[in-house]
């Protein structure tokens, strides 16, 4: 999950090409997100509800200031900008604010991009890294170097395990949906029973087309629609879902 090497591929059609057109590849070609000009990172206030972009970026202080638009061109190795208004949104990313057990958001997103850790990763370029209560979001962002930057896609991960535990902010099913979900993609093609029996998951999560749980002591999940009992992603994401 974290370790594919994204490049962008701007496929037109017709002419003049659409400036705002394009198509996300990983290195071997295959499709993994497509950007379609629309409403920045910050001005997605809801599922249902899409302000008027110039009025809102006013309305919230978030209009581009001057130091922002550079006098020399941008470079990949640049650092990313911190002006969420900036920042479109893939499909892929899209998706993830609708499914469960992500614990991604659009104000998570903006508050990352505004004051998280800015790092850069060989296999997937610039990242942004904020850290709350023990938990730790990533938000990787591409075409930094263009006047159109975009957020590609976002996760979480533990940072402090007795911090998120003790938090206020999280449940423990959450802390352990958060770590059951990064142990199970960070060993993708590999079976992790001993990683799973610890964990105590009994609200559904989505991951590899399934909605699972897992019990204490049990080594593998189980999808509460098809019955299926999964020890990997890797088998996850390969068999269907039956329900």
């Amino acid at each position: 999950m974290h370790s594919s090497a994204y490049i962008s591929v701007q496929i037109c059609v017709g002419n003049p090409c659409p400036a705002e057109k394009f198509i996300l590849t990983d290195y071997k070609g295959m499709i993994v997100a497509s950007r379609q000009s629309g409403p920045g990172v910050n001005e997605t206030s809801g599922l249902g509800s899409l302000p008027e972009p110039t009025a809102y970026a006013e309305s919230t202080g978030l209009t581009r200031p001057s130091a922002e638009t550079p006098a020399r061109r941008r470079s990949p190795e640049d650092p990313p900008l911190r002006n969420p208004s900036l920042y479109a949104q893939t499909d892929h990313f899209r998706e993830r604010l609708h499914q469960q057990g992500r614990y991604v958001s659009v104000p998570v997103v903006s508050e990352a991009i505004s004051e998280g850790q800015i790092r850069w990763n060989s296999t997937d370029g610039w990242r942004f890294a904020l850290t709350n209560d023990g938990i730790r979001y990533i938000v990787v962002v591409s075409d930094t170097e263009t006047t159109s930057p975009v957020v590609v896609t976002g996760w979480t991960e533990i940072a402090d395990w007795e911090t998120a535990i003790e938090s206020e902010r999280w449940h423990e099913t959450d802390v352990h949906t958060i770590k059951l979900r990064a142990d199970l993609s960070d060993n993708h093609d590999t079976q992790i029973p001993d990683l799973i029996r610890p964990r105590i998951v009994t609200r559904p999560f989505e991951i590899g087309g399934h909605r699972v749980i897992t019990r204490a002591g049990e080594g593998s999940v189980e999808c509460v629609d098809c019955g299926g009992r999964f020890r990997s992603k890797a088998e996850l994401c390969r068999r269907h879902c039956r329900s």
